[in-house]
């Protein structure tokens, strides 16, 4: 167990320092910046490359909405969850938390939104609250089917991580606009305190709608799209 608690906590961390840390340092870079594009592939390639890294020893999970719909889907273990939720979390912290000092290294630099999520005002397109809930979780839950169509018995083994992280990144190109995309609560959490934004206020629907999306999503899968894969156990999960 806790080998697969030290991989959750690394694989967390990556995503949140690779994630975040794009939008932060590299996003706006004067003529060079990455832009909402390279924020996409970045998100999507800490979990590829950390799914790859530590997945068969954990799961690779990396996001607390992601264990909890592998639960509720059959594949992981209710006894495990909040441990799991809490190596997510912390691992989130020290990443921002790394990032931060890192970030703040640069003469007169501010915070300013430090890569939090957030509706209304903080919106980067100004989306309402309701606009924000949706994606969130909609999008969590067609995470979650892909995540549990991916690492099917019935598919080829060894490529779920590419199909994984090709989704969280067409997430990113998505959502964005509407909240920076979340999907995640570990890493919607661990920025937020870092903003001069006042995202923390705002973090209830940054739990609430990917936890909520990935149950319905894994449900979906579980009983209506592969019932008869519902006792199945995922792949890589060592002790």
């Amino acid at each position: 167990m806790t080998r697969k608690l030290f991989a959750e906590f690394f694989g967390t961390f990556w995503l949140v320092f690779g994630g975040c840390g794009s939008a932060v340092l590299a996003a706006g870079f004067p003529e060079l910046g990455i832009g909402f594009v390279g924020v996409s592939m970045a998100f999507g390639l800490t979990v590829l490359t950390m799914a790859y890294a530590v997945g068969g020893i954990s799961g690779g999970h990396f996001n607390p909405a992601v264990s909890l719909g592998l639960a509720v889907g059959g594949r992981f273990s209710w006894n495990e969850l909040i441990p799991y939720w809490a190596a997510q979390v912390i691992g989130a912290f020290c990443a921002a938390g790394t990032l931060f000092v890192i970030a703040s290294g640069v003469a007169d630099w501010t915070p300013g939104g430090f890569a939090s999520n957030g509706y209304g005002e903080l919106s980067p397109g100004g989306f309402s609250m309701q606009s924000a809930f949706l994606i969130e979780m909609v999008l969590t839950g067609m995470f979650l089917i892909i995540i549990l169509g991916s690492t099917s018995a019935k598919v080829p083994g060894g490529f779920a991580p590419i199909s994984i992280g090709l989704a969280l990144t067409l997430i990113h190109l998505i959502s964005i606009p509407v909240t920076n995309t979340s999907v995640n609560p570990a890493r919607s959490t661990s920025v937020a305190f870092y903003a001069e934004t006042g995202a923390v206020p705002q973090l209830w629907l940054f739990w609430v709608a990917p936890l909520l999306g990935a149950a319905i999503g894994a449900a979906i899968w579980r009983y209506v799209i592969a019932p008869e894969e519902s006792l199945q156990g995922i792949g890589g999960e060592g002790e």
